[in-house]
């Protein structure tokens, strides 16, 4: 069964893999054999020496996705059949109080660029002739409202969406799209709510495992679903959460 896990020969961008979630994807797919890009608006040299210290390949690029077409020209001769949409971003306040710009950014990052990020990878795919696979990092606010995050919470909504439009469209032409929906995991966007004493006990208290997630655990279903064991996975978006949605 070995084969039906391995990457080797592949090769994979993730953006957002300077730090968190991306990085974890980034290293998990690598140490799985693929070649990886790690693609971020920050350094992404401390992924790469994870990587290279687990015996992988990895390069990296600067891209940043406040541009939403910034993701346009990456994918050109590049050889890639993996993409993974991890970069985000999320503006918290009442709505009532939310700002048009804070709502615009959010929406850029997490919805806009990653479609026109996807479309990129699709065209140079159907180009080449050859399969891929897309894996979306979406959310627990993919499926519930949440509190004080309205542009995250529609941007997520929206990658759940597309997730299954681009897999109705695709899924016949050799693409593969997906998306991981993360539940509370110890990154720099959570770090408000671990600090909230009241609202890490709420939240620790619905999880039936009874810990806060960590990005490796999302890793390892986002590798997953760039195998051949997930061939026939199309337009899923898996929960990692611990079992909050099962609560």
């Amino acid at each position: 069964m070995s084969g039906y896990f391995s990457l080797t020969g592949r090769r994979a961008l993730v953006t957002g893999a300077n730090t968190g979630i991306g990085q974890a994807i980034a290293v998990g797919l690598a140490q799985a054999g693929a070649e990886v890009v790690c693609a971020g608006r920050r350094s992404c040299d401390e992924t790469e020496a994870l990587i290279a210290a687990a015996g992988g390949k990895a390069s990296s690029v600067l891209v940043d996705f406040t541009d939403p077409m910034a993701g346009q020209s990456l994918f050109d001769g590049q050889g890639y059949d993996i993409l993974i949409n991890n970069a985000g971003i999320i503006r918290r306040a009442n709505a009532v109080d939310f700002a048009e710009e804070d709502w615009d950014a959010v929406m850029d990052v997490n919805l806009k660029a990653l479609f026109f990020t996807t479309q990129a990878f699709a065209r140079d795919l159907f180009a080449r002739q050859v399969a891929g696979r897309v894996v979306n990092i979406a959310s627990l606010l993919s499926f519930q409202g949440g509190i004080r995050v309205p542009s995250y919470t529609a941007s997520k909504h929206g990658v759940a969406g597309l997730t299954k439009l681009l897999a109705n469209e695709w899924a016949a032409k050799g693409i593969n799209v997906n998306a991981v929906a993360p539940g509370y995991i110890e990154t720099n966007n959570t770090e408000a709510l671990r600090a909230d004493a009241d609202r890490n006990k709420a939240i620790l208290e619905r999880i039936p495992a009874g810990r806060w997630g960590k990005a490796e655990d999302i890793a390892g279903a986002a590798v997953y679903l760039c195998t051949p064991a997930a061939a026939y996975v199309h337009g899923a978006i898996l929960n990692v959460d611990g079992g909050w949605l099962a609560r």
